[in-house]
């Protein structure tokens, strides 16, 4: 199985790892500890909310499913998707792509537990810039979005920065 493991394949489980319990635990504390059904919303500052949003769907919200066969038609594209990353994880040569695909990874599982656990996904950040004449809202995201999007970032400046510098003359 050595399509499976490689030189950065432990580091990268370890950052999935870490994700994934961070992103559960908060989910845990604010779900279960905190109530955030029953006692939220919460503010945080003038941009920054605590609230609860139940995303039956996919990044965004897009392709809401209603019932567990949509659960777990997502949850196998999920599945796929992260053995997938997994076995480019097996083959990466350095840490940034490691720790890139360990976020994605981590996230993405973290994620799933909550399609497992609930049948959705717990979203509870909600950004929002509001004035006089405009209000701008970001989507509702979690833990584990903020990995995912971390980690395509990393994969995005490896492959636009990092390659061109290695390519240099």
């Amino acid at each position: 199985m050595s399509y499976l493991t490689g030189p950065q394949t432990r580091f990268g489980f370890a950052v999935a790892a870490i994700v994934c319990l961070l992103d559960q635990a908060s989910k845990v504390y604010l779900l279960l500890v905190f109530d955030l059904a029953a006692n939220g919303p919460v503010q945080r500052g003038p941009f920054i909310d605590i609230i609860l949003a139940r995303n039956t769907g996919i990044s965004y919200g897009l392709f809401q499913t209603q019932g567990p066969l949509g659960q777990w038609v997502l949850l196998g594209f999920k599945a796929v998707a992260v053995l997938l990353l997994w076995i480019w994880l097996a083959h990466a040569k350095d840490r940034l792509t490691a720790l890139s695909l360990g976020l994605i990874v981590g996230g993405a599982i973290g994620n799933a537990f909550d399609r497992l656990a609930y049948g959705w996904v717990a979203d509870f950040v909600f950004f929002h810039i509001s004035m006089p004449n405009w209000q701008f809202n970001w989507y509702v995201f979690n833990l584990a979005d903020v990995a995912i999007v971390a980690g395509v970032i990393g994969l995005l400046y490896e492959s636009l920065v990092m390659d061109r510098a290695a390519k240099a003359p």
